[in-house]
């Protein structure tokens, strides 16, 4: 079946090699469980308590590290399911009747995933305090790389059930687990999932933590009715519910569902975190452990050792000098919900409540809209994890004249949306829609959270399609940008980056999207006149293509810089003037097989321009870390200023 366990036969020689992990892992012992066996031995028990307590300490440790050198990462989630996994690992050694991979759906727990590829002798323990730099496979999210013990790629939260539904019927003959959340069940294809799974009688075992947390807030709370164990009971589960931190039940739950032919669900209640002080029950447990409640923890746990490490711990940025931007920087992302506020302001609440409809698909911190929420609540629900409904809800908002929604998300998830974005566009819909995180630009989380494929969102027919693609510069551009089209008619997407990127200069230093400055659909802004030739770019990439440019006039090529803030639509102007010139160079952070570059050489074509062509774009899978992003993409400025160079000597 092409998957290996790559167990390490002397159990404990991985855990032995301490010397350069501060973490003392030498009582951890790796355990055989009988998965007939209906209880659990006491020796075993007691093993299985200090396995899972050096765990544990394992994980806050690795991620405080992560946490402490800038890299992020997510502590919680991973934390709280060591019980069921090591149980579950013990299964997997014992009998070949369970398939051995802890597949889990919510791919933010991945810290779990490497904690047990280094117990497990796949790789050092020490690697672990590489979790999430650059080049060294330990990603934010799982990616398949059976060489460091990752069995699978999670994909985006609640998207694997379905998959698994597919490997256990490759392998009927196995049982196979697959680890879940109350946020990932939340996705409307886990419901499909459930449908599929009972009809077909598959062995799929799922644990689900239900500790009540998701990043922005408690399902409780803003998801009142939504109860999983319900849920996967209606759809024709078996549910076994308790409480994860029960050892012994939890063991026998698990062991009861593995004795029971079909699917069945192992539901587990237990905090977030739990046990973890500062953190334990909160939605800040789901994202890394800020670093003095890990020295609190460690220091409870008696890990000095540790402790000193993460002491010892310093970061310093390097300057960074950009030609033609400013030093100071903005976040688009944040500022999307300030320019909301800033048009509702001016409205009464009454207008408000009549006119618009804003929905969060559980990530209002990350996308602006936690600041509408605090200031407009009357406008504003949390959504939960389930954006295909909150879009067309959203939509639906909008099908009368004078009414519409927002909605946000990261764009990677727009690809989730596609066909709902159809649906609203046949009913004329009026909506505004943030996608945040776009391109590659600092996504830690690599390459499931890439939004790199935007233009899915340009999928109308041409007649009267009112479909708009924006991308601004940098945030003063964004702000007289959501101003002018809030009013407009159709579906309208806004894209900004996780990055906060430079204010945007002319040649005499002053920033080019000043207060004189007036955005309009559609057309194209000319931010450097060239000759020779011309880059087009937007969103992140234009100060980068900028400082090329820069270097490259220089260096006597003159070449110009448009800003293509508009996507998906031709400014006839700015076109004549590009293909007028020797070459065109588009610089953009999207995919090159669906992105602007792919299609502005046809533009050209067709209307009779034949400069020299080449387009720049995200070509390759992500290798982790942050700023390493861009570069690793062949998208840095010295890349683009070797583009230019070359296209230069070419028209000469």
């Amino acid at each position: 079946m092409g998957v290996a366990h790559a167990y390490d036969e002397d159990s404990n020689e991985n855990a032995k090699a301490t010397m350069t992990f501060p973490i003392d892992t030498s009582g951890y012992k790796q355990l055989t469980l009988d998965w007939t066996a209906a209880f659990i031995g006491e020796a075993d028990l007691a093993q299985l308590r200090e396995n899972i307590q050096i765990v544990r300490d394992t994980i806050v440790f690795f991620t405080a590290v992560s946490g402490a050198k800038g890299l992020a990462g997510h502590t919680g989630g991973a934390y709280g399911i060591v019980p069921e996994i090591l149980i579950a690992d013990g299964f997997m050694r014992g009998s070949d009747a369970v398939y051995p991979a802890f597949f889990d759906e919510a791919g933010h727990r991945v810290a779990v995933q490497y904690a047990m590829a280094a117990f497990n002798g796949v790789i050092p323990i020490e690697k672990l305090l590489k979790y999430r730099e650059y080049e060294h496979g330990l990603y934010g999210h799982p990616e398949l790389n059976r060489d460091l013990g990752v069995m699978f790629s999670s994909g985006r939260l609640g998207h694997l059930w379905p998959f698994v539904n597919g490997v256990a019927r490759a392998n009927s003959e196995k049982a196979v687990f697959l680890f879940g959340s109350d946020g990932s069940q939340q996705e409307g294809n886990d419901a499909e999932a459930a449908r599929h799974a009972v009809a077909q009688g598959l062995n799929v075992k799922l644990v689900i933590d239900d500790n009540n947390v998701t990043i922005a807030g408690h399902p409780s709370e803003y998801l009142k009715g939504y109860d999983v164990a319900r849920t996967l009971g209606g759809q024709g589960l078996t549910v076994l519910e308790g409480d994860g931190e029960d050892l012994e039940g939890l063991y026998g739950r698990m062991q009861q569902a593995l004795a029971t032919k079909g699917p069945v669900v192992v539901l587990n209640k237990r905090l977030m975190a739990p046990g973890i002080p500062g953190i334990e029950g909160l939605n800040a447990g789901h994202d890394v452990i800020d670093k003095e409640n890990a020295v609190a923890y460690l220091k409870a746990r008696g890990q000095a050792a540790a402790i000193d490490y993460l002491n010892g711990i310093s970061t310093t940025k390097p300057k960074v000098v950009r030609r033609g931007s400013t030093d100071e920087v903005g976040s688009n992302r944040s500022e999307f919900g300030n320019i909301i506020n800033g048009i509702l302001g001016k409205l009464s609440e009454e207008e408000r409540r009549n006119s618009l409809f804003v929905i969060d698909s559980d990530l209002e911190g990350s996308t602006g809209l936690k600041s509408i929420r605090l200031e407009h609540p009357e406008v504003f629900c949390t959504g939960g994890v389930m954006e295909r409904g909150n879009f067309s809800a959203a939509a639906g908002f909008g099908f009368e004249k004078g009414k519409q929604g927002i909605f946000s998300t990261f764009s990677a998830f727009l690809e989730m949306i596609v066909s709902e974005a159809s649906m609203a566009r046949l009913n004329e819909a009026n909506l505004l829609c943030h996608f945040s995180h776009a391109g590659v630009d600092e996504i830690s989380d690599n390459t499931c959270h890439f939004g790199i494929n935007v233009f899915f969102a340009h999928n109308g027919l041409p007649e009267g399609d009112k479909t708009r693609l924006y991308f601004p510069a940098d945030a003063a551009q964004m702000k007289t940008l959501v101003e002018r089209i809030y009013g407009d008619e159709g579906l309208r997407y806004v894209f900004t980056t996780r990055s906060k990127v430079p204010f945007i200069c002319r040649e005499d230093g002053s920033r080019f999207f000043d207060e004189a400055y007036a955005f309009e659909p559609d057309k194209d802004d000319v931010i450097r006149e060239g000759s020779a030739g011309y880059v087009v770019s937007y969103g992140e990439m234009l100060y980068r293509a900028l400082d090329a440019v820069e270097q490259a006039r220089a260096q006597g090529i003159d070449v110009g810089l448009i800003n293509k803030p508009t996507l998906n639509a031709v400014d006839e102007t700015t076109m004549a003037r590009v293909g007028g010139t020797g070459f065109a160079l588009v610089v953009e952070g999207q995919n090159t097989e669906t992105g602007l570059g792919m299609r502005y050489g046809t533009w050209l074509l067709e209307r009779g321009f034949g400069p020299k062509y080449a387009h720049m774009g995200v070509n390759r899978p992500g290798a982790g870390g942050i700023p390493e992003q861009i570069p690793y993409q062949g998208l840095a400025p010295e890349d683009i200023l070797a583009r230019i160079t070359e296209l230069g000597n070419k028209t000469a």
